[in-house]
């Protein structure tokens, strides 16, 4: 009981409690939707990327969040043009002055504000408003590169009515008035109004907000449930608290269930479900962590200016990255929505036990209104910005072979040092980051899974990212050791190539080729080494090791096998490149094939 009434007094009371400070918003609120106008060629596949956060998962390949708030949708193949669809989105307080989310959208060649704000985010934006906060100029927008996308939001007006809280995001079009949106969401024009005042409905442009009445009646009920039970559980663990009387020096965090979690987000998004396989846990134990890595909310933001857009330095899949000096020490700052809490607790587990010096460095944590994370700040950025980045010196050979060694050392540490075993599942070249010397860390383990020494693999949902998914993970959903040997095995193509793990031809995804495809139609030649040279990085120089670049490649072959059983252990990774960094001369790797011991050694037995 007490361990329960400590995961919600650290997780669900901050976001009860209401502080009032001179601004023009305090706090923000969990969800909020996006009326997305369905534009012919659009599918849910490109608006869930468009709108990924950390309610929306891209990588969820049965889109089931972005599903459960549209039911007239059967499936994701189902998606009519002309019509409207809701994207949930967290709904933030951006920097005290209004309510609104940041998304990115990764540019493409051609790529103009107003075609990213009328087309791509079907007028949930405008180009003036993206052109106010990005450095772009209107003519000068990269072919490559990241826009930040404002969308605004509303978490209601108690002056207006207590009843609703979930709120639309609606973009006004031609031919709509406050009579037809109000009669198709079945509520009063009066009611609409008030909260929207003063806004002509007719103007055919711009936002409305709109009761979410009606929409994923599960989500909004939930909601109500959480609030109650929230009261109840409230007043249980006021009850212990005042009558044991006993101090708390350590802040414990649990893994919840599924149930629990729900309490908290009103949402199953996060929630994990892995099959019947021996030896899986249903949850997670407890987490202990000192309370000198803990830090206050008022600590964290006077650090990043109130987590402005000046000290934001990256965006993931369930939050935000600034950077900030704490303490002496320059840090990056993780903010994530409640609803990330199993992803917050799966690193917070990983990193407070696991200590390498090619994992990324945990330094503390934050519970208080949002969930924050704070590591070591890691000053060159993440390896995919350096292979595919504008303003960047190109990597030269020897420091992608290190940085290869660097990454293998730290995933064959949570493969084969540590118990119980760690399995990462988003391994990709933008989860390794580069220091100021030039070596790697691993990081991002919010999607980490536990698995027993010695045990099989463990059926589970699909998580991760495309191109880097082996094939026994995306149609089964197979986990072991070896997804994450296949998954360097792609970082190892785009440490040669600086090519992303998915290969657009002439720029449309209809002749997309995946990077593991592509090596091994060249690398399955009698005589590779000029097919292979097309496809290395044409930044590397004419002065390029072949020999030593083919000898990566064919590792990487290897490590990219269709049976998991073929594919070698990390700690047969790490000697093959030990090997290569120190030498180029007595290092065959085609001789995997004809040599048994080395055969063996490098399938781990």
């Amino acid at each position: 009981m007490k361990q329960l009434c400590m995961i919600f007094f650290v997780l669900i009371v901050p976001s009860l409690i209401s502080v009032t400070v001179e601004s023009k918003c305090t706090k923000g609120c969990d969800t909020a939707l996006a009326s997305y106008y369905v534009w012919t060629g659009s599918n849910l596949t490109f608006i869930a990327q468009t709108l990924r956060s950390s309610l929306v998962d891209p990588n969820d390949v049965e889109l089931t969040t972005i599903l459960s708030y549209n039911k007239q949708l059967p499936n994701k193949d189902s998606l009519p043009a002309d019509t409207r669809i809701n994207v949930p989105f967290p709904c933030d307080c951006i920097n005290g002055e209004f309510l609104g989310h940041v998304f990115q959208f990764s540019i493409n060649s051609g790529d103009t504000y107003e075609k990213v704000a009328t087309l791509y985010y079907s007028n949930l934006t405008d180009a003036a408003s993206l052109q106010r906060i990005n450095n772009y100029p209107p003519t000068r927008i990269p072919d490559r590169g990241t826009l930040n996308v404002t969308v605004n939001c509303s978490c209601g007006d108690a002056d207006v009515s207590k009843q609703y809280r979930l709120f639309v995001t609606y973009p006004l079009r031609p031919g709509d008035s406050l009579q037809s949106i109000a009669r198709n969401v079945g509520l009063s024009d009066s009611l609409l109004q008030n909260y929207n005042p003063g806004v002509n409905f007719t103007r055919g442009s711009g936002l409305v907000f709109i009761p979410g009445r009606g929409i994923a009646g599960g989500a909004i009920a939930g909601i109500s449930i959480a609030g109650v039970a929230g009261l109840a559980l409230l007043a249980v663990c006021v009850y212990v608290g005042f009558y044991r009387k006993k101090r708390v020096k350590r802040a414990a965090l649990l893994s919840a269930t599924s149930q629990d979690l729900s309490v908290q987000s009103g949402s199953d998004k996060t929630v994990e479900s892995t099959g019947p396989a021996a030896g899986t846990p249903t949850s997670l134990n407890a987490i202990t962590v000192d309370k000198s890595v803990e830090f206050s909310y008022e600590e964290l933001s006077k650090a990043t200016d109130n987590f402005s857009m000046s000290h934001k330095i990256g965006q993931g899949g369930f939050g935000a990255v600034y950077y900030a000096e704490l303490r002496g020490e320059k840090a990056a700052i993780k903010k994530m929505d409640m609803q990330a809490s199993r992803e917050f607790l799966a690193e917070l587990k990983v990193l407070t036990h696991v200590h390498h010096l090619n994992l990324v460095r945990l330094i503390g944590y934050c519970v208080e209104g949002s969930l924050f994370l704070v590591y070591e700040y890691i000053e060159n950025g993440n390896l995919s910005e350096h292979l595919r980045g504008s303003g960047r010196d190109p990597l030269p050979w020897s420091s992608r072979v290190q940085i290869a060694l660097d990454s293998a050392r730290g995933l064959e540490y949570i493969h084969e040092h540590t118990v119980p075993v760690y399995i990462h599942r988003d391994i990709k070249s933008a989860n390794i980051l580069i220091d100021k010397n030039f070596h790697a860390k691993v990081a991002d383990f919010g999607l980490t899974k536990l698995t027993e020494v010695g045990s099989a693999s463990l059926p589970t949902r699909l998580v991760g990212t495309f191109g880097y998914m082996p094939p026994e993970y995306a149609q089964y959903g197979d986990v072991s050791p070896k997804v994450d040997v296949y998954a360097f095995g792609v970082v190892l193509y785009e440490l040669i190539s600086a090519k992303e793990a998915i290969v657009k031809g002439n720029g449309s995804s209809a002749d997309s080729k995946g990077l593991v495809a592509l090596f091994e139609e060249v690398l399955n030649l009698p005589d590779p080494i000029e097919d292979l040279r097309k496809l290395v990085d044409p930044r590397l120089g004419d002065n390029c090791p072949l020999d030593s670049v083919l000898k990566m490649a064919q590792l990487a072959k290897v490590c990219t096998q269709e049976y998991p059983q073929l594919r070698p252990s990390m700690r047969s990774i790490v000697v093959a490149l030990m090997t290569l960094s120190s030498t180029t001369e007595d290092w065959d790797v085609g001789s995997f094939y004809e040599n048994h011991a080395l055969v063996n050694l490098m399938s781990g037995r």
